[in-house]
């Protein structure tokens, strides 16, 4: 199901104070124009799945301690009839068709997964869910400083994601040491943004150099 997106997006920029200071317009058709929602479904479930360690493994039939005799004579005992000591059906025995260790890594065409990070920059944009602030800048690690700017945005109770644009992080990188303590909280720069990490926190807080950098970036055409 894909939802089309034409109108321009008007979001209010607001200050580390949480006052709003302008606003800033985007153009849908920078970020594709629509949502395809399967896409996005699809893209995720691979992120997903690339994350998975694939360590799982259980011990089958042939790899339990245990003598492969038969426990008693199929006839004449009056008990049901039995296998080995290590049939899956008995406690201890080995597990029937259990996992074993496994690569679940794939990978969709990278048109595709590009086209899903603008999707989900959009759906964000068009349902609320992303913050625009001026800037972030701190002199120093200050931990309480980032919980407080949170705080004036309103979004310090919900995981958030704030993303930075390449520059903003090259003269600063007190941000992400500021940011690490608080829970529910991750920074990462615009360029490294993908459809997960954008839909996985409950809210997405911009600088505005970011979102200028996400709608004009060469690499998600």
């Amino acid at each position: 199901m894909s939802t089309e997106q034409t109108k321009p997006i008007s979001l209010p920029v607001f200050d580390a104070q949480g006052q709003s200071v302008g606003s800033v317009e985007v153009d849908p058709a920078e970020l594709g124009g629509s949502v395809n929602k399967q896409l996005l479904h699809e893209v995720v479930l691979m992120h997903l799945a690339n994350q998975r360690a694939g360590t799982h493994s259980t011990l089958r039939r042939g790899e339990v301690a245990g003598s492969t005799k038969k426990l008693f004579r199929q006839k004449g005992t009056g008990n049901a009839r039995v296998g080995t000591r290590r049939s899956n059906k008995r406690r201890g025995g080995g597990t029937a068709k259990g996992p074993k260790p496994r690569d679940y890594e794939y990978h969709m065409p990278k048109k595709a997964v590009r086209a899903a990070t603008r999707m989900a920059l959009l759906s964000r944009l068009v349902d609320n869910e992303a913050v625009v602030i001026d800037e972030l800048i701190l002199p120093a690690i200050q931990t309480k400083r980032v919980a407080g700017v949170l705080k004036n945005l309103q979004v310090a109770d919900k995981t958030c994601l704030i993303s930075l644009a390449k520059t903003e992080i090259d003269e600063n990188q007190t941000i992400y040491k500021s940011a690490r303590n608080i829970r529910g909280m991750a920074v990462l720069p615009a360029a490294q943004l993908n459809a997960y990490e954008i839909l996985r926190p409950k809210r997405l807080v911009l600088t505005k150099a970011a979102l200028q950098e996400l709608c004009k970036s060469a690499k998600w055409k």
